[in-house]
């Protein structure tokens, strides 16, 4: 590393390869960029496969580039330099009967280009800076789009796994809450609606897609969307699931996937909730007296043993206020706070006891923060949460 002494020391470097197997060439460009004033550091390699190494190892603001190597010459060394590193600011170093290679560098992806004997430090000195400036604004401006199409996507995929309920005559406050697991991911397998039928009784359901990934995402999507047409057509209990798993093993190909499902009918006229369980937990009641998990009876997943799938019925008696709460496993298979502990459901419900009153979203959304503060993100899973509060007092 070169350091000038008419630069802050905060000043960032530089971080600058030149590709030149010509020692004396190779001499000049370093005396030179001394003189420029810049703060660099400065990396030598004399042929373009010894470069692509380097540029392998680590971020390079700059490549200065000759046009003629033992390995590779002309544009296709600028080509494979771009390639290897796309947001690496490119200077080709040109001869002076070469009148036409610089432009034509320039053409295949390279900042600006110098030619050999004509370069003086003032020249270098702008020629670098502004190089790696555009460079860099190149690199901001296509993360900038990236984010944008990320956003847009984001919107289009939310339609999907999280539709706006349809609440026709009901007063049950219906809230939804939805996180991927990966980071930077826009969807996971989770799922969840709720709609209201023409008999007036609302419908749930939350399921949970096995895996990970675009195709369980995918999956997962197919499924919501089949059980809202299907809830609206009538279907309803065994009937459905069996419909519903059927377009599971369509779907899914030859992918081993499978899908754990909770379906929720409430009436609240008749003051009951019926639940069936495809391989799902039990929904959590939360009422003045507290929270505590329901018992009911179990069936087998969604595609892990098709065509037997035998799903009973469970009928809950419902208090004339409280709220019915069904969520996937993201939400209780993290870590509990400690090295090696699980939160699971009895972690899941102290928690809640703990939690001080609020609206069901807010109460919804510190539920999640806490779940997330003590796993510490050493448990990545998908997590949906529904939460279905009443009151007819």
């Amino acid at each position: 590393m070169t350091d000038s002494p008419d630069v802050a020391p905060g000043e960032a470097a530089y971080r600058v390869l030149l590709v030149e197997d010509d020692e004396g060439d190779a001499l000049i460009v370093g005396e030179l960029l001394h003189d420029t004033g810049l703060r660099f550091e400065l990396t030598t390699r004399t042929t373009l496969a010894a470069a692509r190494a380097e540029l392998a190892r680590g971020p390079i603001d700059c490549v200065l580039l000759d046009l003629h190597l033992p390995d590779m010459a002309g544009t296709d060394a600028v080509t494979t330099v771009r390639g290897a590193a796309p947001y690496a600011a490119v200077i080709v170093m040109t001869g002076l009967s070469e009148a036409q290679a610089g432009a034509d560098a320039m053409a295949a992806g390279a900042q600006d280009y110098l030619v050999k004997g004509k370069v003086d430090a003032d020249l270098l000195h702008r020629t670098v800076h502004y190089a790696v400036y555009r460079s860099r604004t190149e690199r901001a401006s296509a993360e900038a789009q990236a984010a944008r199409l990320r956003a847009e996507e984001n919107v289009r995929l939310e339609r999907g796994l999280l539709p706006q309920p349809i609440l026709d005559t009901s007063t049950v406050t219906v809230t939804t809450r939805y996180l991927p697991g990966a980071e930077r991911a826009l969807l996971g397998g989770d799922f969840l609606d709720v709609v209201e039928g023409d008999d007036g009784l609302l419908h749930a359901v939350v399921g949970d897609v096995s895996g990970h990934g675009p195709d369980a995402a995918a999956l997962g999507v197919c499924l919501r969307i089949a059980w809202r047409a299907l809830v609206l057509g009538g279907h309803r209990g065994p009937d459905l699931l069996h419909l519903m798993e059927r377009i599971l093993l369509a779907e899914r190909g030859g992918l081993p996937l499978f899908a754990t499902c909770a379906l929720l009918t409430l009436a609240q006229e008749a003051a009951t909730a019926t639940l069936h369980l495809a391989g799902h937990h039990e929904p959590l009641l939360t009422t003045d007296e507290g929270s505590r998990q329901l018992p009911a009876a179990h069936g087998v997943a969604l595609g892990v043993a098709p065509k037997l799938g035998n799903w009973h019925a469970t009928v809950i008696p419902l208090p004339p206020s409280g709220a019915l709460t069904l969520y996937t496993d993201g939400l209780t298979e993290g870590h509990n706070g400690t090295a090696a502990g699980r939160l699971e459901v009895a972690g899941l419900l102290e928690l809640i006891g703990r939690l001080p009153p609020a609206d069901p979203g807010a109460f919804v959304d510190r539920l999640i923060e806490e779940t997330q503060t003590l796993n510490a993100g050493r448990h990545t899973d998908d997590l949906a949460v529904l939460r279905l509060d009443w009151d007819s007092r």
